[in-house]
């Protein structure tokens, strides 16, 4: 068969259409068998497709197109292989430098992967000024944050320009009150965000329950074990254990906070799959983490750094990124002090954390310095009741602020 045609492939059952992100490979280059052709963006995660055989490339699909499952994006011209490999050889004196480019030059070659292309644009950096340490000389996130600070640096350390003279020209003006508008399609990560928030929105009842919680007991802990625990685990403790931990817990005991409506049914869960707000260059990801209720805090803190470490490159599959049975959400390393974080669908409910701040409250009859922080549970009513999700905030409530109960499953 002398031209092979390349579709989208099946990605999963809930992926119907793909946005074509970029081209890897030049119209009408040659490529080889399982060579990377370009990068497809899903409503989930970024993915390359590969060629299917050797041959010379021909491109149908154009950058930035949405392009529906099965649809034609390239070809390759299988015979184009064999005449390049029949042609006349190059002279001698060109031989060397030939295979020195062939072997030291691909498609990858001064390539940024997604998340270095964002530092370098940021700090006006071309790329072609970059040397790439990745596979194939493709240029690595650590090498986009070398190049932007070494940029970086001299122009703190140059001397001041000496004074305008009379001679010397006037200053360009910078241009003020700017009218200028930018227009620039949505990423499909982008665009699914706002489809299932606005879908959270409209189709479920949703209502927000707040309390607060005193962070003295974790604190405490953390200072007092974090130590030992990083000795022995090779991670800090966080934060978002815990509380991971100790929704956990709440959950199996109130399972209508875990369950989901699915048409006149509702589907009860017997385990907590808590999924974790990770925000990304090109959005926030909830990946969720599968069995929360057996894992213990190193195992889950490992887990976390995992998955946020695999979003911030663009690599998470679609099986990690599918699922989960509650959310948790932690504005508060932005500086959130109190929010209505919106619900995951299919899940019920979603809760938020925020920053913590120094308080006076009352503790048994005195006022006193607590660190403090807003806790807020949104819920679909349609399932759960109020009285539910007031007293599920009250037991994660009362776990973080005794976690020798949490750590004893008491």
């Amino acid at each position: 068969m002398p031209v092979i045609e390349l579709k989208i492939p099946n990605l999963g059952e809930s992926i119907s259409s793909v946005t074509f992100s970029k081209w890897l490979k030049p119209d009408g280059s040659m490529v080889t068998l399982d060579e990377p052709l370009c990068e497809i963006e899903t409503e989930k995660a970024n993915q390359e497709l590969s060629a299917d055989s050797a041959g010379k490339l021909v491109w149908v699909a154009k950058e930035g197109e949405d392009l529906p499952v099965g649809a034609l994006f390239a070809k390759i011209d299988t015979e184009a292989s064999g005449a390049v490999a029949s042609s006349t050889p190059a002279p001698a004196d060109e031989v060397p430098a030939a295979r020195e480019t062939a072997s030291t030059a691909n498609y990858a070659t001064g390539t940024p992967s997604p998340a270095a292309a964002k530092i370098l644009s940021e700090a006006n950096i071309p790329a072609s000024n970059v040397a790439g340490t990745g596979r194939d000389g493709r240029i690595t996130k650590e090498d986009a944050v070398k190049a932007s600070t070494s940029t970086q640096a001299p122009a703190q350390t140059q001397t001041p320009a000496a004074p305008t003279t009379a001679s010397s020209p006037a200053p360009t003006p910078s241009v003020a009150y700017s009218r200028v508008d930018r227009k620039e399609k949505m990423s499909r990560m982008r665009r699914t965000i706002a489809k299932r928030l606005v879908s959270a929105k409209n189709n479920t009842a949703m209502l927000t329950t707040f309390n607060e919680v005193d962070m003295s007991g974790v604190m405490a802990l953390r200072e007092k074990y974090q130590d030992a625990f990083v000795k022995k685990y090779g991670i800090k403790l966080g934060f978002m254990s815990i509380f991971a931990k100790a929704c956990a817990k709440a959950l199996m005991e109130m399972p209508d906070v875990n369950a989901a409506i699915d048409g006149e049914d509702i589907v009860y869960h017997d385990y907590a799959d808590i999924s974790i707000a990770i925000s990304t260059p090109t959005g926030l990801v909830v990946p969720p983490i599968r069995n929360v209720e057996s894992m213990n805090f190193a195992e889950f803190e490992l887990k976390v750094k995992e998955l946020s470490a695999k979003a911030r490159d663009g690599k998470l599959s679609l099986d990690e990124m599918t699922g989960g049975t509650f959310t948790i959400t932690n504005g508060g390393v932005f500086g959130s002090l109190m929010s209505t974080p919106i619900i995951n669908e299919p899940q019920s409910a979603i809760l938020g954390m925020h920053a913590i701040k120094d308080r006076p409250v009352v503790v048994d009859g005195e006022i006193k310095i607590r660190p403090m922080m807003y806790l807020a549970l949104s819920y679909d009513h349609r399932i759960i009741d109020g009285s539910t999700s007031v007293t599920f905030l009250v037991r994660v409530k009362n776990l973080i602020e005794d976690p020798t109960s949490l750590l004893l499953d008491i």
